[in-house]
């Protein structure tokens, strides 16, 4: 398991190419944070609020979604297709 992050304040911070994988990241605010390059293989964002956030490259393999996470409409189809909803 990777960083513990539930419900965490993240709003509009530079976490681009941080290794996120796995991490729990659950009902996080990541509203307007960077995460270019960031690898979020496997993280738990359900219910997460990503309003904004810049995915550009981000790793999202296996990551968890469900209906009340907030995904930004610039998440590329393929980046989206990568993701597990639950």
């Amino acid at each position: 398991m990777g960083a513990d992050l539930t419900d965490a304040d993240l709003t509009q911070a530079n976490l681009s190419k941080a290794n996120l994988q796995a991490a729990g990241l659950e009902r996080a605010n990541l509203s307007g944070a960077n995460l270019s390059g960031a690898d979020l293989a496997r993280a738990d964002l359900t219910q997460a609020d990503l309003t904004g956030a810049i995915l550009t490259g981000a790793v999202l393999t296996d990551s968890l979604y469900d209906d009340n996470t907030i995904l930004p409409p610039s998440l590329s189809p393929s980046q989206l297709a990568s993701m597990s909803k639950v």
